[in-house]
C-alpha cells in the first residue's frame, strides 16, 4: 500500500487522498476487466452467450486507465530517460525538470478541458454502449478527472523538485 510523504499544506494532502482513491478505482476496475473477460471465455466453452463484454471490458478499461494516471504521476512511474538527466548538473535538472512538468501541466489541462468537452457531448446525444446500453457520458467526465489530478500531481513536482508526492 502506498503511503504518502507527510505534507504541511492541507491542499496537496487532500491532493494525495484523491489520487490514492483513484488509484483503488482503477483497480477495481482492472478486476472488473479480468472478472468479465473470464466469464465470458467460461460461457462460451459452455456455449453461452454472455451479453456485454466488450461493453463492460471496453468501459472498465478506460476507468483503469484515466484513474491510474494520476497515482503513476504521483509515483514517478513513467518513463523517463534517466542517462541523459543525470549527464546534467543540477542547475541543468532543474531547467530540464521544470519545462517538462510545465509542459505535462499544460497537455493535461488541455485533456482534461477536452474529455468535459467530450462528456458533454455524450451526455446530448445520449450515446450507449451498444449491447447492454450503459451510458457513456460520465466515462469522459472521469477521463476528465484523471487528466486534471495529474496536472495538480505535475504541480506538486514543479513545486517540490526531486520528491515523490506518493512512497510505492
Amino acid at each position: 500500500m502506498r503511503k504518502s510523504i507527510p505534507f504541511s499544506n492541507p491542499g496537496w494532502s487532500l491532493l494525495a487522498y484523491s489520487v490514492r482513491i483513484l488509484s483503488r478505482v482503477a483497480r477495481a476496475a482492472l478486476a472488473t476487466m479480468i472478472f468479465a473477460t473470464i466469464f465470458d471465455i467460461c460461457f462460451r466453452q459452455l456455449n453461452i452467450a454472455f451479453p456485454g463484454a466488450y461493453d463492460i471490458v471496453r468501459v472498465s478499461g478506460a476507468v483503469a486507465l484515466a484513474c491510474a494516471l494520476p497515482a503513476t504521476t504521483a509515483v514517478k512511474g513513467h518513463i523517463a530517460v534517466e542517462f541523459f538527466f543525470h549527464k546534467l548538473r543540477r542547475r541543468g535538472r532543474l531547467v530540464v525538470d521544470s519545462i517538462v512538468h510545465g509542459s505535462i501541466i499544460v497537455m493535461f489541462a488541455l485533456a482534461s478541458w477536452q474529455c468535459v468537452v467530450f462528456a458533454e457531448k455524450y451526455r446530448i446525444s445520449g450515446e450507449v454502449t451498444p449491447t447492454i446500453q450503459i451510458p457513456l457520458f460520465w466515462v469522459p467526465w472521469v477521463m476528465a478527472l484523471g487528466c486534471a489530478l495529474s496536472a495538480l500531481v505535475s504541480i506538486y513536482h514543479l513545486t517540490h523538485p526531486g520528491k515523490e508526492m506518493l512512497k510505492t
